[in-house]
């Protein structure tokens, strides 16, 4: 079966549309639970600013498995979850659930990660002035960590743009929906392609914009 060129770029208008709806606003709810969550983490750490082993421990093994887990395996699994949510499982909305439980546990230990490369001395000297935990984390380890915490939330852009794209195996609209049910199921390649190049595009652009904002920010610094 062909599909004329002006179809095409119909429907890839279309799901291109969807696929970066799911992905920013996937993108905001990983931010707002996997930097507090991050930060968490750090600073409960035995030898942290709020030692809490034992949360400590219960939320880095939720986090492991959460990043264990196959996406697609979590797309199935979360259906229920979806659907108590949002009150379906099909459409771009359904799909930002399971997207931003895959990626908020990479981003937390991507925040994690960043804030232990601060200067502890930084750190110290805050705490022997009197400061408190509050003005450690917003007057020193967020800003000092910020070309770190940009270069994270590239590499997990990216990361989004793939889950939506695997979203479409259950119905979810964007990119991958259209590459499955137009391309592969009615063995149409030229949608195939055409999705191909769109993504590829996506994401190479969005590496480009986040390496340029971090190489910004350093000569800044």
């Amino acid at each position: 079966m062909k599909t004329d060129w002006h179809e095409i770029l119909q429907l890839l208008l279309n799901a291109t549309g969807e696929t970066l709806y799911m992905v920013l606003l996937a993108a905001i709810f990983t931010v707002l639970i996997g930097l507090p969550v991050g930060v968490l983490l750090f600073i409960s750490r035995r030898d942290g600013l709020f030692p809490l082993p034992r949360i400590n421990r219960v939320l880095g093994a939720v986090i492991n498995l959460g990043r264990s887990l196959p996406f697609v395996v979590m797309l199935i699994a979360l259906i229920p979850l979806t659907r108590l949510l949002v009150g379906t499982t099909l459409g771009s909305t359904a799909a930002v659930v399971p997207i931003t439980i895959g990626a908020f546990p990479f981003f937390a230990r991507i925040v994690e990660n960043a804030l232990d490369e601060v200067d502890k001395g930084r750190i110290e000297a805050i705490l022997a002035m009197g400061g408190h935990i509050g003005h450690v984390i917003f007057k020193v380890l967020l800003p000092e960590a910020l070309p770190a915490l940009l270069a994270g939330l590239t590499l997990t852009l990216v990361m989004l743009i793939g889950f939506s794209s695997m979203a479409g195996v259950i119905g979810g609209g964007g990119l991958g929906d259209l590459a499955i049910r137009y391309g592969y199921q009615r063995f149409n390649n030229q949608v195939m392609v055409a999705t191909v190049v769109v993504l590829v595009i996506l994401v190479q652009s969005v590496q480009s914009l986040g390496d340029g904002l971090v190489r910004s920010l350093a000569h800044r610094r």
